[in-house]
């Protein structure tokens, strides 16, 4: 069953239009944002809410169907962040600069790792040159994250 265009257009208020892994901006990418499934349908997740949370095509697409990945400071595998349960602050802070992520937490770590969200497995670097524009523009990074003091 498809989203309606209701849900997804709620979807993206409620995330005030960020992905909400990555906080990356949808207004300042070329490519519309996805509607990705938490739990996802393959794994028997609904098209509801709840279970809902706006993705850039990046992390969308590292997540894939993924639920956990691998803490690389414990090795230990857990559950990834997840929007409708947990807080991006508690689990992820910019460092001084805005443009790397580091995971605060074992979840926060997991997500950095199975995400890629700092280009770090391609080396191109290249998300992390994308929010060093956004920090010139203004838009980068979002007014409610914690940067390293």
């Amino acid at each position: 069953m498809a989203i309606s265009k209701e849900i997804r257009h709620r979807v993206r208020e409620r995330a005030k239009y960020l992905c909400e892994y990555c906080h990356s901006s949808e207004e300042a990418s070329a490519a519309r944002f996805e509607v990705d499934h938490i739990q996802p349908r393959s794994r028997g997740g609904a098209d509801t809410l709840d279970n809902l949370a706006l993705a850039c095509q990046r992390c969308n697409s590292h997540r894939y169907n993924f639920t956990e990945g691998v803490d690389p400071e414990s090795q230990v595998s857990t559950q990834l962040f997840n929007p409708r349960l947990h807080q991006w602050n508690e689990h992820f802070v910019w460092e001084k600069t805005g443009l790397v992520i580091r995971g605060k937490t074992s979840t926060g770590r997991a997500t950095c790792n199975r995400l890629d969200l700092n280009d770090q497995e391609h080396n191109d670097g290249a998300i992390v040159k994308a929010r060093s524009f956004w920090i010139r523009g203004g838009w980068h990074p979002p007014s409610d994250d914690v940067i390293e003091s």
